[in-house]
């Protein structure tokens, strides 16, 4: 039966119209698979799917991950990193695995941050590992550069609150944090940017805030920049430091959800 197979189109210029024709008629793409991005198990069959191309020196493996955990994508990486993945994109869709490519997962904490005098509820996002550019073959992160793109803010200072980044938005549901959501393409339905494998717990404090302003600021800081803070009040000192070294974007997300 067909799959509910996202095949975008740099993947399908990498393997061809007849492969990606067949991937989406179900020919070629698994039922069930392991998602590349958070592990945990996916159905193409009942829900959307992401293809994720990892292209190495010589070999490239076809990956599947959860359409909320993965933008369906070519991915570069080098040849190590592909070795030992079990590859077939041609055979029996039973051998096809998810490459085995360490990847970073995005941390988020949720404290009050104030600022002019006013307590606002805040995500600080950090990835575990630096964040490349899909399909680039450089060493680096490109993290920062890639959510100013988006239009988030370099922030040098926390003394005001950041412009409302429109089209963006965190779902809070039953009081737990479940995603960042962001626009979807050409004006779709909005996709999740970050997604709870599990809902956060928040804060009352955190909550009250948060329905009171009906938005949540959302800062993002480099592998390294933040830490995992015990108290807010560290975690305050922490994106300073960030902010005065150049480390640091912020937008206002509105508030989706109670």
């Amino acid at each position: 039966m067909p799959r509910m197979l996202d095949v975008s189109d740099e993947v399908r210029a990498e393997i061809g119209d007849e492969e990606a024709d067949r991937l989406l008629a179900g020919d070629n793409a698994p039922g069930s698979y392991d998602c590349t991005s958070c592990r945990t198990p996916g159905d193409s069959e009942h829900e959307r799917t992401s293809t994720v191309l990892f292209i190495g020196d010589e070999t490239a493996v076809l990956a599947f991950a959860h359409a909320g955990c993965l933008p369906s994508q070519v991915v570069q990486v080098t040849e190590e990193q592909l070795q030992g993945a079990v590859r077939s994109i041609s055979g029996d869709s039973a051998d096809l695995e998810p490459a085995k490519v360490e990847q970073a997962v995005l941390g988020v904490t949720s404290g009050l941050v104030l600022i002019a005098g006013e307590l606002h509820p805040a995500l600080v996002v950090e990835p575990t590992g630096p964040i490349v550019r899909p399909g680039s073959i450089a060493a680096g992160d490109d993290f920062l550069p890639l959510l100013i793109e988006q239009g988030f803010m370099p922030v040098t200072e926390l003394n005001s609150v950041p412009p409302v980044l429109h089209g963006w938005s965190v779902l809070l549901a039953m009081g737990q944090l479940h995603a960042v959501l962001q626009p979807g393409m050409n004006g779709g339905q909005p996709v999740a940017w970050w997604q709870a494998h599990q809902p956060l717990q928040v804060t009352e404090g955190w909550r009250a805030a948060a329905n009171k302003h009906q938005q949540v600021l959302m800062f993002a800081a480099p592998v390294g920049s933040i830490g995992r803070q015990p108290r807010e009040d560290l975690l305050r000192d922490a994106l300073d430091k960030a902010a005065a070294g150049g480390k640091l974007v912020a937008s206002v997300l509105p508030l989706a959800g109670t």
